[in-house]
């Protein structure tokens, strides 16, 4: 049995409301010896994609833990809640595809269990809120003292839902991929990586030719946003190793009216030398 110093804890809940502290109540009283580590409750409602790619982008830097998360559009239904294990971590929460590229990222799902022993929930249970009354009891007892197996039904890793994984491909001096996410700041996340990037040529200091729809951009890859001037547009490699473009001091979604699922693709420019 292993005992978890902590819990993470990720949602589309919000500041607003208390819902969120709810939810760290009933952690604290089952498992009062685990910290809280709350990843975000901003994921925009509803948005799963969102709420995958934060986690699974998160979690590398995290300790071992019950990670928790409830972007659940599906609550009350006949969708399952499940607790996952992978790596040196488990994973709790709705079987909707949220889990899926963070159990990647920590190596893959060796067992997975579906939340069907109630004796682990809450003693009442309302239709609207499985994180307050399933997810995170069921979490805190996995912390505590309770063993994965204690979770209910044991299921197939194979069956467990997961998100299609990003589209990227890279030919003929071209990288193409899907818009991953837009972050709070604007910020437009590509799936292209940062070692996609340097095969085609494209390395800090260079100029990169961006194409999306009937749009071509040529903009700098560089660094940092500083690089550039305030209100410019620059491409980079982000904190992630993915590509993205961004506003120095602005909002490169809101300007370039690329949405997640948007298409890009970047090519490198040579530089030219003057004699």
């Amino acid at each position: 049995m292993t005992r978890f110093r902590y819990l993470s804890f990720l949602t589309d809940y919000g500041l607003e409301d208390g819902f969120v502290a709810a939810c760290h109540g009933v952690g604290a009283r089952i498992a009062p010896h685990a910290d809280i580590i709350d990843v975000t409750h901003l994921v925009p409602p509803g948005d799963v994609r969102r709420g995958a790619a934060v986690l699974a982008q998160t979690v590398p830097y995290l300790p071992p833990a019950v990670h928790v998360a409830v972007v659940d559009p599906g609550v009350g239904t006949a969708r399952r809640g499940v607790a996952v294990a992978a790596g040196d971590s488990l994973f709790v929460g709705p079987d909707n595809g949220l889990l899926s590229w963070a159990v990647a990222a920590a190596g893959g799902a060796v067992r997975a269990f579906s939340l069907t022993n109630s004796t682990l929930w809450l003693s009442q249970v309302t239709p609207t809120f499985h994180g307050r009354d399933i997810f995170m009891p069921v979490a805190a007892h996995l912390a505590a003292d309770a063993e994965l197996a204690a979770a209910g039904e044991e299921i197939d890793v194979g069956d467990l839902v997961t998100l299609p994984i990003p589209e990227r491909l890279v030919r003929d001096g071209t990288a193409e991929g899907e818009v991953l996410t837009v972050d709070r700041f604007g910020n437009i996340q590509l799936a292209i990586t940062g070692a996609d990037a340097a095969e085609i040529g494209v390395k800090p200091g260079g100029t990169v030719l961006v194409h999306f729809g009937h749009r071509q951009l040529i903009l700098p890859y560089r660094e940092m946003f500083g690089a550039v001037a305030t209100g410019e547009l620059v491409a980079y490699a982000d904190s992630a190793g993915l590509v993205s473009i961004a506003v120095n001091g602005g909002n490169a979604a809101q300007r370039l009216g690329l949405p997640p699922g948007a298409r890009v693709s970047i090519t490198a420019i040579p530089r030219t030398i003057n004699p």
